[in-house]
């Protein structure tokens, strides 16, 4: 398969919402559960980040209405290495672990085996734990 190396991977996912504290709540989530830290901070929002190599990042916005249905963009994944501790950190913190960590194969060509687990998060978005390199 060619690669196109115009794009080097995602730089962040962005969220809003209208309620301060709502905002609040969703930062300290990132952080205190998923283990994220601030990168920046502005009036109007907070780009957090984790990882070191391909880092990921989360954009929220405290100036709007953040839509509560699912859109075109179904989820946003997060990988990780330990998909089954974080799922529990993430219900032990009180929210809906909705897809408990199971190991799955998706039956592509070649196979693509993985361990995942979607929860909801603060905002109502839809985020799964993804782990390519647990399942075999």
């Amino acid at each position: 398969m060619e690669k196109n190396n115009a794009i080097t991977g995602f730089h962040h996912v962005s969220m809003k919402c209208k309620d301060p504290a709502l905002f609040e709540k969703a930062v300290s989530f990132y952080k205190d559960v998923l283990g994220f830290v601030e990168e920046r901070r502005w009036p109007e929002g907070v780009m957090l980040i984790s990882g070191d190599e391909a880092p990921a990042r989360l954009e929220i916005f405290c100036n709007g209405d953040g839509i509560r249905e699912l859109g075109a963009v179904r989820h946003f994944a997060l990988q990780t290495k330990i998909v089954d501790e974080l799922a529990a950190k993430v219900e032990k913190a009180g929210y809906e672990v909705f897809i408990k960590p199971k190991d799955i194969v998706i039956p592509s060509n070649p196979e693509f085996h993985a361990r995942m687990s979607f929860f909801y998060g603060p905002l109502g978005e839809q985020v799964e734990l993804f782990n390519p390199e647990a399942a075999v």
